[in-house]
């Protein structure tokens, strides 16, 4: 049976209580998880606290993380210090980190999630040419203007590129699923994503994640169109 491109959105996210031991609701959705998915993804997903809210801390003893601010500003914590993020920051963040994120900002604080299982290996973020972070994690400031980057270079791993994708009114990019998996995210703007035949409207809040062997042709609106991107290289023939 031949894998077919995952549509889902943001529109109607759960109400989830107490998350990671914190008061307060957090708002939050599953965009694509690893089953039909042939690299090593545990889950695309996006959450979203009000001013004042807090993601509590916590420590993953068998996944990574990478955290995208989609809106708004905040406070990461990663092992016990303190970094101000905002919308366009990303966070990398590796096995073992105690981690957690609260809103300090006057609007809703929005990120997405791509978590992945952790291989345990010894990594350098200086290698990567990114700053500010410590050894195994690290804020990104910025991701338009420093990106792409290659998160394997502070976490390891399969995911080999992030960035964020600015296209101008009409103009088009092409992804193949081809020994990758693909995820976009749309934060700006909008247009339309080509699936064979099937024309899907993209607004913000809208993601695909691409399975082997599946492609999409994306073009922008009027207004442009902005996205996140994250790609997956699948590793010996896929899961088993």
């Amino acid at each position: 049976m031949r894998s077919a491109v995952v549509v889902a959105d943001t529109v109607a996210p759960a109400d989830v209580h107490g998350v990671h031991g914190a008061a307060g609701v957090t708002q939050w959705t599953c965009l694509a998880r690893c089953i039909g998915l042939a690299g090593d993804w545990e889950a695309v997903e996006w959450a979203r606290v009000p001013p004042g809210g807090v993601s509590g801390e916590h420590l993953h003893t068998r996944t990574r993380e990478v955290y995208v601010l989609l809106a708004g500003e905040g406070e990461v914590t990663l092992d016990g210090r303190r970094y101000p993020v905002r919308a366009g920051d990303a966070v990398l963040t590796a096995v073992g980190t105690r981690h957690g994120l609260r809103n300090t900002g006057v609007g809703p604080l929005e990120w997405l999630v791509i978590e992945l299982p952790a291989e345990r290996a010894a990594v350098d973020p200086a290698a990567s040419g990114v700053r500010g972070g410590v050894v195994g994690s690290t804020v990104v400031r910025d991701l338009r203007r420093v990106g792409p980057l290659d998160p394997s270079a502070v976490i390891g791993g399969p995911l080999r590129l992030l960035r964020h994708v600015e296209l101008g009114p009409g103009e088009r990019e092409f992804l193949a699923a081809d020994g990758v998996e693909h995820t976009v995210f749309v934060v700006d703007g909008g247009g339309r994503a080509a699936l064979g035949d099937v024309r899907v409207p993209l607004r913000p809040g809208v993601a695909l994640t691409l399975p082997l062997g599946t492609a999409v042709g994306l073009t922008a609106g009027q207004g442009g169109l902005g996205c996140v991107h994250a790609e997956l290289v699948v590793r010996g023939g896929g899961r088993r």
